[in-house]
Order: C-alpha cells, then sequence, then structure tokens
C-alpha cells in the first residue's frame, strides 16, 4: 500500500532532516540517495532500503516504475514541491528519492585480499572530496575507503551525490582513530598479507613512480589543509609525494588520492573496464 505525503508532517520532517542534519542521520540510521544512476547502483549492489518516495500525480517513466516494482520498502507518494525540497532543486521533475540504511562503521566490511588496495583518508572537511575520492576508488580498483578522525560525514548529500553512485560499490567505513586502523593492519599481516601502509606527503622522501605499490597496500590522503596526522606519520611504512610545477604549492586532497590511485592501477594493469 503506499502512503501519501502531501503537507511538512512528522514523516516528511524526519526526512528533511536527513538532508543537513548529521547528527540525526547517525540516529536514524538513514540517509538519502538522489539520482537515476546512484538509486540503480544502489539496487544493484543489494544496497538496503528502508523506503522509496516517488512523486505524486505525473505517471512515472518505465526506470522509475521499474525500481518501484524491484524494491522491497515502503513506497510514499509525495507532493511535488515537497519532493523538490527533499531533493534541493528548484524544479519538480524528480520521480524518486531513496531512503538508504547506513552501515555499520566496521572494517569486517573492508575485503581482504593477496593483492588488497584499500584508502584511508585522514580527517576529511568536504563531503565533496569524500564523494570525489570514492568514485575513484571504484573507477581505480581500490577496494575500501576508510575515513578516520573528525571528519565530514560520507552520508552527507553532498557526498552522496559526489559518488555518482560508487558508494554502494566501495565499502566505506569510518574510525575514530588511526591507532584503530593500523591495530587491524597488524591483525591482518598476522594473517599473511603483507598489508605495507604508504602515505601521500609534498615533503615524502620517495617519487609516486618509485614506490612499488602493486602489494598489499593501504594508502593514506591527509586533510586538505595539514595532510596526514603525526599519529598516520608514525604508522606508514613508507611516505611518497607527487612532483609537481608551477605556483601552486600542493594538490587538491581528491586530485592527489587520484592521481596516485592511478598509478597503483597503472603498476598492476589497470583494473578491467566493468560492462556497460
Amino acid at each position: 500500500m503506499v502512503k501519501r505525503v502531501s503537507v511538512r508532517n512528522a514523516q516528511f520532517q524526519q526526512w528533511q532532516a536527513l538532508l543537513g542534519n548529521r547528527t540525526k542521520r547517525q540516529r536514524a540510521g538513514e540517509f538519502l540517495i538522489h539520482g537515476v544512476r546512484p538509486i540503480t547502483l544502489a539496487i544493484e549492489c543489494g544496497w538496503p532500503l528502508t523506503a522509496v518516495l516517488r512523486t505524486a500525480g505525473p505517471k512515472l517513466s518505465g526506470w522509475a516504475q521499474g525500481v518501484l516494482e524491484t524494491v522491497d520498502a515502503p513506497v510514499y507518494s509525495v507532493a511535488a514541491d515537497l519532493m523538490a525540497e527533499l531533493s534541493e532543486r528548484t524544479d519538480d521533475g524528480v520521480e524518486l528519492i531513496a531512503v538508504g540504511a547506513v552501515p555499520p562503521d566496521s572494517l569486517d566490511r573492508v575485503p581482504i585480499t593477496p593483492d588488497m588496495l584499500v584508502v584511508a583518508f585522514d580527517r576529511p572537511t568536504s563531503p565533496g572530496n569524500i564523494g570525489a575520492i570514492t568514485r575513484s576508488c571504484d573507477a581505480l580498483g581500490a577496494a575500501a575507503l576508510i575515513v578516520t578522525g573528525h571528519a565530514a560525514d560520507p552520508y552527507d548529500p553532498k557526498s552522496v551525490r559526489a559518488t555518482t553512485g560508487s558508494l554502494f560499490a566501495v565499502p566505506t567505513v569510518r574510525v575514530g582513530s588511526p591507532r584503530d586502523v593500523g591495530e587491524w593492519v597488524e591483525a591482518v599481516r598476522s594473517q599473511g598479507t603483507p598489508l605495507t601502509i604508504v602515505g601521500t606527503d609534498e615533503h615524502g622522501p620517495s617519487r609516486i613512480t618509485e614506490v612499488d605499490l602493486t602489494g598489499p597496500t593501504l594508502l593514506v590522503i591527509g586533510n586538505e589543509t595539514k595532510g596526514m596526522s603525526t599519529t598516520w606519520h608514525t604508522l606508514c611504512h613508507t611516505t611518497l609525494h607527487i612532483p609537481i610545477g608551477g605556483a601552486a604549492s600542493s594538490l587538491n586532497a581528491a586530485n592527489a588520492a587520484t592521481l596516485t590511485l592511478y598509478e597503483a592501477a597503472r603498476q598492476r594493469g589497470f583494473p578491467a573496464a566493468a560492462p556497460r
């Protein structure tokens, strides 16, 4: 049975809070998913959905109708003006918004393989950078993203949009301290996978092309303005830098991550292209 929401009732206010209130997202264990590709990938990847909102009134496209026939979640018919508000768009062209469940922040979600490549992002302040790095992880063969310290929220709408759906293909885990990740790395190493922690720093002793990234690697990207924390510097087995010229003193964190992931992919022979 489709439930109807035509006014700003308690249910609508709960969804609205998911847009800008991190604490309420955390308490509810939910976040909003906007856009055709992200919703499609969430379904394809088996991401748990707690609700699907459809715009009231007009006939839906074949894509939207197919989503509603596929998902096993409550469906709400929401007034067009309210859908536009939840989509943060000025037009009324939004057909569907999905409500996704936030998964547990457990390092058990990180796949352990002989050639594993994982990225850790230290105290990121920009949701957009988290999203951009998630997208690069997906495109260039990284199996997971670990977000450490006091950081922006990977489930912020800005971050989710920036992933263009890669959030649902690449496990993202929030961890309070780099030391917790360091303990996990030691556990992985003790089980026979020689996981190496490689930090990125503009003053790192080795050029990016001089570091072997073909083995199991945890790649650390520092905070956008301060770089890696002292703790991460201590944990790193080696540190690399990306040679640059011009007037720039450093690269944007997301750009640095993408370049380093590209070099890792180049050394590994590049991941196979996904079928189109």
